[in-house]
């Protein structure tokens, strides 16, 4: 029989192809398994990403995993978290050991004083230093009488050692996904994380476009102070945000004061009537979000439904992803009518025929950039 793999040699290998909560999980009933007397393990790093500022993965002996948690940013001004533990560790870059048998002083964190009243007896945190320079922290709590032995904290140094580059690289995994999601969204997102980056690296689809932007852009920057102005549009970012992830849309890019959404179709009549009615559906939830959010600007949708190029396009040294071809002028040019219509969301002829929902015509207009003028419809409903 082979011998079995060191706690070490397991996170190295098999641990690390779990992912990180799974790993935590495992290296912590490993130890329970070899006699090391764990009552909780817990993983936290550093994040970069927009929402977030850490995460920690956390295992304890009665509970088996707990799901993995983020903190918010601000983290370092929440009284949980100023002057703990964790807190010290990070500052210091040290390691910080404290036997809660021994009293506590009045200045000992409430961390502390929790944990000793659920039965800790020892608390031993190892700081996890990143090449990144973000870092994370692996905390090991003991309920056994004596605490962690002098093998115990040998050994805890030389997983921590073995932890490090794991934590990072899976750290930097989630640093890159939160990037291109949250800058590309979901979609497009993944497609570059998938390898789809070289300029010219360019598919035609069909897809229900949505342009949107705010009306009296100009006139409001010149009237309010630019705080508040930025304020309205983040206000009105998110409501089209919200308007269009709720309906399987994805907002591609937020142009000044204006917002370019994909409704990606598979081309058969059945995808091109669900994307098309997605759109309108996305359109109708701006307007309720926005009563909701009370946005105090008005502003227009333009839908439209067409062939267009969707990849990488820019220079050697810059790329963008984005959408190009005649569809999307289209629905930019249609989005343009609202405001001289009176009209909150204007769809384009094709769109109306596809949708196939109640609509009331408003308008017949030249677009420029086609040789017939385009009845412009609004949703009935």
């Amino acid at each position: 029989m082979a011998p079995a793999l060191s706690h070490v040699d397991w996170i190295l290998t098999t641990g690390r192809q779990l992912g990180l909560d799974r790993m935590v999980y495992g290296l912590a009933e490993r130890l329970c398994d070899a006699g090391v007397p764990l009552m909780r393990l817990r993983l936290s790093m550093r994040t970069t990403h927009p929402l977030t500022e850490a995460e920690s993965v956390l295992w304890e002996a009665d509970t088996g995993p707990i799901t993995q948690s983020d903190a918010p940013h601000g983290l370092e001004t929440r009284p949980a978290y100023i002057g703990s533990p964790m807190a010290v560790i990070a500052e210091t870059g040290a390691p910080l050991r404290r036997k809660l048998t021994a009293p506590l002083a009045p200045s000992d964190h409430l961390v502390l004083r929790e944990l000793r009243d659920r039965g800790a007896t020892d608390y031993f945190g190892l700081p996890l230093d990143f090449v990144a320079g973000t870092g994370g922290m692996v905390i090991f709590v003991s309920n056994a009488p004596t605490g962690f032995s002098d093998a115990d904290i040998d050994l805890l140094h030389r997983i921590a050692n073995a932890l490090c580059p794991i934590a990072e690289a899976h750290g930097n995994h989630r640093l890159a996904t939160a990037i291109a999601t949250s800058y590309l969204g979901a979609r497009t997102g993944q497609r570059v994380l998938a390898g789809q980056i070289t300029r010219g690296n360019i598919e035609t689809i069909e897809a229900a476009i949505l342009f949107s932007d705010i009306r009296g852009w100009t006139a409001l920057n010149a009237t309010r102070p630019a705080s508040e102005a930025l304020a309205i549009a983040n206000t009105y970012f998110e409501v089209m945000s919200e308007a269009v992830d709720t309906t399987n849309g994805e907002i591609l890019k937020f142009m000044g004061d204006g917002v370019l959404a994909l409704f990606p179709s598979d081309g058969t009549d059945q995808g091109r009537q669900s994307t098309c009615r997605q759109a309108i559906a996305a359109s109708h939830a701006a307007q309720g979000i926005a009563v909701l959010a009370d946005l105090p600007v008005p502003f227009g949708i333009g839908i439209h439904y067409g062939e267009v190029l969707y990849g990488n396009v820019g220079a050697r040294t810059r790329i963008d992803f984005t959408i190009l071809g005649q569809a999307v002028n289209i629905a930019s040019r249609v989005e343009s009518f609202c405001r001289r219509l009176s009209q909150t969301i204007l769809v384009s002829d094709t769109v109306a025929a596809i949708a196939d929902v109640p609509m009331r015509h408003v308008s017949t207009q030249a677009l420029k950039g086609l040789d017939t003028p385009m009845p412009l419809h609004t949703p009935s409903t």
